[in-house]
């Protein structure tokens, strides 16, 4: 299953799910808060380390709507006084954030970004205003995002709030990858896939071909290559992919680029129908294949719970 164009189109949809913008009055309020004293050092601990996304908690949402209200992985790291940030959606690697209300800028060609931040009841806040040249800005852009994170037993509750809003403000969980529960394994053997083998060959919307060809079950294992093709002739993707017998079940493992490799564990299957889920991977988090009654094949890949999965339909080469 071809993964690797997932992060831009995360991110473009994580910034469509933003949510109701700061006021004036809110902004000044902000300008007020002052952090505790250094004594709650050992709870903004508890923000240290990699959180992976679990669910979506913001209340009246359809199940179409439904996903991160930020990155689906993010990191932070605690020091003393303040927090240094990673993958927060903005592009910028390694800001310090102090929780003094102090402003930390980052500057780029055309973009200044102003974080501030401070600590306050049990929660670390932070708000980073963009600064744009006068021909760069346009009616949507966004003038600030506020982000907080607060820990609970339940995990890490982040909520967003942009400025323009475009839909109310978003929560989100996040938890460490080990303290996700992974799924229980479906009762399978290979040769309950012999239907997934073959040529598939199917068109992307973008007008680039793609293709999966899977090698009949055999030995506990089927083994496939994935290439997407431009319209130009050349190859712009490719992806090693295999399904082998594990422990009464079958793992589902992608490697786009060849790179390091992702695991998912079957948890349905049918005659016709496979779903592979990892709720520890930050996207995709599910992988499902499905033969038509016409004898076509489509693969989705998307979040266990909401949200619009991305499809592909493949048909047989030759077809």
């Amino acid at each position: 299953m071809y993964l690797r164009n997932w992060p831009a189109r995360v991110i473009a949809f994580l910034v469509l799910l933003g949510a109701a913008g700061a006021t004036s009055a809110s902004r000044e309020a902000w300008a007020q808060v002052s952090s505790p004293p250094s004594t709650q050092a050992h709870d903004l601990r508890a923000l240290d380390g990699e959180w992976i996304y679990v669910e979506d908690k913001t209340e009246g949402r359809a199940l179409e709507q439904l996903g991160p209200p930020m990155s689906t992985k993010f990191s932070m790291r605690v020091e003393e006084g303040a927090v240094v940030l990673n993958g927060h959606g903005s592009g910028h690697r390694d800001v310090r954030i102090a929780i003094d209300g102090s402003i930390t800028e980052v500057a780029e060609a055309k973009t200044s970004s102003r974080y501030r931040g401070s600590w306050r009841d049990g929660t670390f806040e932070y708000q980073v205003e963009f600064i744009r040249a006068p021909e760069t800005v346009s009616d949507v852009s966004i003038r600030s995002i506020r982000r907080s994170f607060r820990s609970t037993p339940e995990g890490l509750l982040v909520r967003v709030v942009v400025d323009p809003p475009v839909v109310k403000d978003s929560v989100g969980l996040y938890r460490h990858a080990e303290d996700i529960e992974m799924p229980a394994p479906a009762k399978a053997a290979i040769g309950d896939l012999t239907w997934l083998a073959g040529d598939w060959v199917g068109t992307r919307s973008s007008g680039s071909s793609i293709e999966e060809r899977w090698s009949p079950a055999l030995g506990g294992a089927m083994l496939a290559v994935s290439r997407t093709v431009n319209s130009g002739g050349k190859m712009v993707a490719f992806e090693y992919l295999r399904v082998v017998e594990r422990d009464g079940g079958l793992i589902y493992i992608a490697q786009p680029g060849g790179k390091a490799p992702t695991e998912f564990v079957l948890t349905e299957l049918s005659s016709t129908r496979a779903v592979f889920d990892n709720p520890r991977h930050d996207y995709p988090k599910r992988i499902v294949y499905e033969l038509s009654s016409e004898g076509t094949l489509s693969a989705t890949i998307g979040y266990i719970k909401g949200g619009t999965p991305r499809r592909l339909d493949f048909k047989p080469e030759g077809r």
